[in-house]
């Protein structure tokens, strides 16, 4: 196995196989139409052979999928057939998605650096309807003063609370994407709030997203792998850190 150790990947041990298997699907289909993807190998990995949909059992093995997806093919050649860090693949999906960012920042900024630039561009796009109603669904009463500008600031000021806003915000935005880029939306835990916020900005993150999504999918098959992958990972992350929440959530 060429897994490198990745602090930013750690807390894939923690997972549930539930929750670990997502990242699993996504690395091995296309969330597209499902088909297996050509260049894929965990199917045929000794891992999965032996322990199958046990996946918490080579969590370390999934990780190096990704690691490797994230590398070009070619230099994972000259590095012993290991892939890159996280980290990396990160700011590399950031480059693709235009996202404004710090490199030098932590990796949970980052991945929040990409959540918010997404909603912001989608907030710029709506109608001044969908932004009193997207207003009055976070709590916000004075519409008078409500623009793309004070929704997205909102927004970080909901997110930078940490905790489940955090989770409900990643959801919302991540959940979006999903559906722009694939037709069909994330099977989590959500809520009416949830619910509520993100059939508004479901259209306006559509248009930014699928614009983007096809000037990558012309450029290579890799980002068809690994811009999916870092929203499971950063979708994963914000349900690892409220779990116990979520737990004890009622679905509505």
């Amino acid at each position: 196995m060429a897994y490198r150790h990745d602090a930013d990947l750690a807390f894939l041990g923690e997972l549930s196989n539930e929750n670990l298997g997502k990242l699993f699907n996504v690395l091995v289909y296309d969330p597209k139409d499902n088909e297996k993807r050509l260049t894929e190998s965990l199917l045929n990995s000794e891992e999965y052979d032996r322990y199958g949909q046990d996946y918490n059992k080579y969590w370390k093995r999934i990780a190096e999928e990704l690691q490797l997806f994230g590398g070009n093919t070619f230099l994972n050649f000259f590095r012993g057939s290991t892939g890159v860090p996280y980290n990396e693949i990160l700011c590399d999906v950031c480059d693709k998605m235009k996202v404004n960012y710090n490199k030098y920042s932590e990796t949970t900024k980052i991945e929040q650096n990409l959540l918010m630039t997404v909603l912001e561009k989608a907030l710029d796009d709506m109608s001044r309807e969908e932004q009193e109603k997207l207003a009055a669904s976070i709590g916000i009463k004075d519409f008078g003063k409500v623009n793309a500008s004070v929704l997205t600031a909102a927004f970080l000021k909901l997110f930078n609370m940490g905790g489940f806003k955090s989770y409900q915000i990643t959801l919302i935005v991540v959940n979006a994407i999903w559906k722009a880029l694939f037709g069909k939306g994330l099977t989590l835990v959500a809520n009416a709030t949830i619910t509520r916020v993100a059939s508004i900005l479901t259209g306006p993150i559509g248009w930014v997203i699928t614009g983007i999504w096809t000037a990558i999918d012309i450029a290579g098959p890799a980002y068809r792998v690994t811009i999916p992958s870092v929203l499971m990972v950063i979708l994963l992350r914000q349900t690892y850190l409220n779990e116990d929440v979520l737990a004890n959530l009622e679905i509505n």
